[in-house]
């Protein structure tokens, strides 16, 4: 893929901010990974800041993880108290990802459906938040934003199941697309992505990108991309190559070892050598 319209050379003027803000709405206490992902994905990919708002005890574990993370925390999971002040916060960004590590839960739920309605920043929803979404997908409309789910979150969503089989996942998949006006990325061995008018095939990946973490890589890749401005059905089509070759590369060097945060060694590498 030629990553070279996203990756433009940049101006010798650049300035931090030009490449966009990402906030990230993910983790919980018990949850703490999730973010993180995000969040260095994110900015391997390009972003020039990134802001986690998550409970202290995961916002200190981001922090600590990597200094580059700017978190705010949380005095408990998420919950309704917190809307206002998200809402505010979210003014100062370029794109927003949320549901990754989030609680399951009704109550959280709620908060979710109500961060979407009211934020009005390009999306990647993911996780816990397409989950809350389970007949409530009218709060999509007039948004901006790119689904990720794997093929039971596609379930929850839509009601319908998907089967291994790409044909199959190419209708169903655009189908919805257009029925929910959002672009919508199903993860799997070939990762289908559609708008409901264009849909693409994405080859790249590894049958070793198993293992907890990758989804958020790819939300936290994609959430970048939305930041700089990049068309959803664009960026989620980058965003799933980027990750799926980063993780072909890890996957190549640790094989049965791989782990999710192997991907940030090669996420450089691949934007180098395809843009």
């Amino acid at each position: 893929m030629d990553l070279k319209k996203i990756y433009l050379q940049r101006n010798r003027w650049s300035h931090k901010g030009q490449f966009g803000y990402v906030l990230i709405i993910a983790g919980s206490e018990l949850y703490t990974g999730s973010p993180i992902f995000n969040s260095l994905a994110a900015l391997r990919s390009g972003a020039d800041l990134v802001t986690v708002i998550t409970p202290y005890r995961t916002a200190n574990v981001a922090s600590a993880f990597l200094p580059d993370i700017i978190s705010y925390p949380l005095n408990k999971n998420l919950s309704r108290e917190h809307i206002p002040v998200i809402i505010r916060l979210s003014k100062k960004f370029n794109s927003l990802i949320i549901g990754g590590g989030l609680n399951r839960d009704e109550e959280t739920f709620g908060v979710i459906r109500e961060l979407i309605k009211k934020i009005d920043l390009p999306m990647v929803i993911d996780a816990e938040a397409i989950r809350a979404l389970n007949q409530h997908q009218q709060i999509l409309k007039n948004k901006t934003a790119v689904m990720t789910p794997h093929k039971e979150e596609f379930r929850i969503l839509t009601g319908e199941t998907v089967a291994d089989d790409i044909a199959d996942r190419k209708i169903k998949v655009k189908k919805w697309a257009q029925k929910l006006h959002t672009v919508i990325l199903l993860k799997g061995h070939a990762d289908v992505i559609s708008d409901g008018k264009k849909t693409v095939i994405n080859k790249t990946g590894s049958p070793y990108m198993t293992k907890g973490g990758f989804g958020d890589t790819l939300a936290g890749v994609c959430g970048a991309l939305l930041a700089r401005n990049i068309d959803p059905f664009e960026s989620a089509v980058a965003a799933a190559f980027i990750n799926g070759k980063a993780g072909e590369l890890a996957a190549q060097k640790y094989g049965e070892s791989v782990l999710a945060s192997d991907i940030f060694e090669f996420i450089p590498q691949v934007i180098k050598k395809f843009a």
